[in-house]
């Protein structure tokens, strides 16, 4: 039988690429969302014919509803939108692959509309990561994760019981800039760190991830998704990025996922599952790969990474003002009002100025203090 999927963030990255597997699978697409990238959800749009479409940006919203006239599809605006269509949609999974803290109001939003929640979204969970899941609990909701780092434990963990986890190993390629020193980070150029190596990615996590940052988050992601404490997560760099993660036994035994570094693969698999399908993507051919290595990541050169765990571990509003800093901080790296390095020195210096962020667990505390958080960051930023 032929899925029911909607799509947040549908014009992005994994938004786009859940849109290949789903015509590829035949799913039928209901809903889709976008921030206000008008012109390519109108198009994806025509070809889907969803029930409902909704721009975050409702400047843009009122443009795609004049260019949508001729169709019986429905355009909603803002975030109340997305909620609505969220709620409207007859979905049995929704897909959010929303950029950002823009993504966390709709993962609660199909949390409360009862149905499964394809999460490629990490900061719902390492802004709210406690309230997300214990509201997806109540709510009897499953949270099936897309990023493929989260994918690979997911399936790894079907080999043993929660209680016999020892640790998590989660895969990182390293980022262009793997094995440089904190002498030569200061002279690399935007252009260099938009390079990534292996995967295909939108701008902020690109550069997330040449930073360590992504992979940061992705600790916190897991500590939350699978139960365990940021302590229990150990980052692996493995630049061929084919295991893409692993979990670790008390007997001692690893057992991982490996696959060619697809994301299509990682969705497909989040909207068939419990089943496995026929694949959208290439098989793997370990011939042609030849040799898998693993190293340490640098703490020296990317103290972005011990600052996300210690963020995972402090709890409250620590992750939600580690993600804010982030966000401003990148996007003014991205525009070139700071280097590289400065984008380090920002989020550290906003991070210890508001520890006491990790006494605050309300989301009313945690989105004023991912508010407060953006305004530090824009102040170190002039400094």
């Amino acid at each position: 039988m032929s899925k029911t999927i909607a799509i947040l963030g549908a014009t992005g990255s994994v938004g786009s690429q859940a849109l290949d597997v789903a015509a590829a699978r035949g799913y039928k697409v209901d809903f889709l969302s976008a921030n206000k990238d008008l012109r390519t959800l109108e198009e994806a749009a025509r070809k889907f014919r969803p029930r409902a479409v909704a721009m975050a940006d409702g400047k843009a919203a009122s443009e795609l509803r004049t260019l949508l006239a001729d169709t019986n599809i429905k355009v909603l605006s803002g975030e109340g939108g997305i909620a609505e269509g969220i709620a409207l949609s007859e979905a049995e999974t929704v897909i959010n692959a929303t950029l950002g803290k823009a993504g966390l109001v709709p993962s609660l939003a199909v949390i409360d509309a009862g149905k499964t929640l394809a999460l490629a979204n990490k900061e719902s969970l390492v802004i709210a990561g406690d309230i997300v899941m214990s509201r997806a609990k109540e709510r009897g909701v499953e949270i099936l994760p897309v990023d493929s780092e989260h994918s690979a434990i997911f399936q790894s963990l079907k080999s043993g019981k929660h209680s016999e986890i020892k640790r998590i190993i989660l895969t990182a390629s390293g980022g262009p800039f793997f094995g440089k020193s904190v002498e030569e980070l200061r002279s690399v150029t935007l252009a260099d760190t938009l390079a990534h190596p292996t995967w295909k990615m939108g701008r902020k996590i690109t550069v997330d991830s040449a930073t360590l940052m992504n992979k940061g988050f992705e600790i916190i992601e897991a500590a939350h998704l699978f139960g365990v404490g940021a302590d229990r997560v150990k980052v692996v760099v493995h630049r061929e990025s084919i295991l893409h993660s692993a979990v670790e036994y008390i007997d001692n035994c690893i057992v991982g996922e490996l696959s060619v570094p697809d994301m299509r693969m990682c969705i497909q698999y989040a909207v068939d599952y419990p089943e496995r399908c026929v694949a959208t993507s290439a098989e793997l051919d370990l011939f042609a790969v030849g040799a898998l290595t693993f190293q340490a990541p640098d703490p020296v050169a990317f103290p972005l990474l011990e600052l996300a765990r210690r963020a995972g571990e402090d709890g409250g509003a620590s992750g939600a003002v580690l993600n804010a800093a982030d966000e401003i901080a990148v996007e003014a790296f991205l525009n070139e009002r700071i280097s590289f390095s400065d984008i380090s020195r920002v989020v550290i210096g906003a991070y210890e100025s508001l520890s006491d962020a990790k006494n605050e667990h309300s989301l009313e505390a945690i989105l004023e203090y991912d508010a407060v958080a953006r305004v530090k960051a824009e102040e170190l930023i002039k400094k």
